[in-house]
């Protein structure tokens, strides 16, 4: 039996009826695209969010997570509602109770409830996504509980609805698709105006590489605002240039477009965005290519991006960047929303313990918090466990 299960015999006093799991991910390139109807090219990490639920039939949803000190959270199915969320010690329950909401919205069947345990491997606050793994492990389970057929994007979808309506959080699409559709030892080239797929073959490994994650420990939080300005100065300036979204800009015309503006905060957002799907673009190509080292400019070029013309990164971000490309790098950015979070650095295999001194030393010499450094590898979505 896993822990997960376990935990939850002994929480409700009878066995769930399955255990799932969802990933977070890495965005190898393409931030703060996907609001955009940009392009992204995300990977599912090995760490995961796990799942045991079991169904009720008296509406009531109940909730627990290992890593929260509130306990078990009991909350009305029927009541559930954006305006009065979990707070405090409970806050975090909003993300698997807007879930519920989410698919009430939409009319599915799954008033009857749920016991719920959660257990996570996918750091919070370090830019991986551990809120997309939580929604889209909820959204999975309850599918699977009420026997409802869901397609893997619909799921996703459904994940983001609960973000962005019931949390509060104004996402694009990357994060959940991520988590729900990635595949094993490939990278997700995702449309997020149509929600096409492609999985574009990225094994560090056989070209002798490895991608770092330096966690810089330092939290970010979505929900403040600053993630939202920045998404509404985005749609102000499409509307200005007479496009439906950014990712309509050609790059070709990416000056032209930029004479059109007045405001220069606006004229640095749209030239992040545009610039950043060019990226996208021609990283997929040089992956298809296997010239995986000649991606590492183009992951320096977009944090250079991120950080000067769409102004999300933060000291300890650009010291990790900085301090990898010096170590011997061959390309190093923040990945994730910002303000905090994780940074990705491609190396040379051999060169992982260097690189991780060298960032460590740095922080350290900077009065910085430990940084947590790991190596990623492409892994799958979502799937049930038991």
């Amino acid at each position: 039996m896993s822990t997960a299960a376990r935990t939850f015999r002994e929480l409700y006093g009878h066995a769930p009826e399955g255990v799932w799991a969802a990933p977070g991910r890495v965005n190898l390139i393409g931030e703060h695209t996907d609001y955009n109807d940009g392009f992204a090219l995300p990977f599912a990490l090995p760490q995961r969010t796990e799942v045991a639920a079991a169904r009720r039939t008296d509406g009531t949803l109940r909730l627990h997570s290992a890593d929260a000190s509130s306990g078990v959270v009991s909350l009305d199915v029927a009541a559930l509602d954006p305006a009065d969320p979990p707070r405090g010690a409970a806050s975090w329950a909003c993300y698997p109770a807007g879930v519920v909401w989410a698919l009430l919205e939409a009319g599915l069947p799954v008033g009857g409830g749920a016991d719920v345990h959660i257990r996570s491997e996918v750091p919070t606050g370090a830019g991986l996504s551990s809120s997309a793994a939580l929604e889209v492990a909820t959204a999975l389970a309850l599918a699977d509980l009420y026997g409802l057929a869901l397609t893997r994007p619909e799921l996703a979808a459904l994940a983001r609805r609960a973000e962005n309506a019931y949390v509060g959080v104004p996402c694009g699409a990357m994060d959940q698709m991520a988590s729900a559709c990635a595949s094993d030892g490939h990278a997700l080239h995702l449309d997020t105006r149509s929600l096409e797929q492609r999985h574009i073959p990225f094994d560090c490994a056989a070209a002798g590489l490895r991608l770092l994650v330096i966690d810089t420990r330092v939290k970010h939080a979505l929900a403040d605002g600053a993630y939202a300005r920045r998404r509404a100065s985005c749609h102000r300036a499409a509307a200005a240039l007479g496009v439906p979204a950014l990712r309509d800009l050609p790059y070709e015309g990416l000056e032209e477009a930029l004479a059109l503006l007045a405001d220069p905060e606006a004229r640095k957002r749209v030239r992040h965005v545009v610039t950043e799907n060019e990226r996208v673009a021609r990283t997929e190509e040089l992956l298809r290519a296997g010239r995986l080292r000649e991606t590492g400019p183009l992951l320096t070029e977009g944090h250079a991006s991120l950080r000067d013309d769409y102004e999300v990164s933060c000291p300890e971000l650009d010291l990790a960047v900085a301090t990898a490309g010096a170590a011997g790098a061959y390309g190093s950015r923040m990945t994730g929303g910002g303000f905090g979070g994780s940074a990705l650095a491609l190396i040379d295999a051999d060169a992982e313990a260097e690189v991780g001194r060298a960032v460590a030393e740095a922080f350290r010499a900077g009065g910085h918090a430990p940084p947590r450094i790991t190596a990623a590898a492409p892994a799958s979505g979502a799937a049930r466990l038991l």
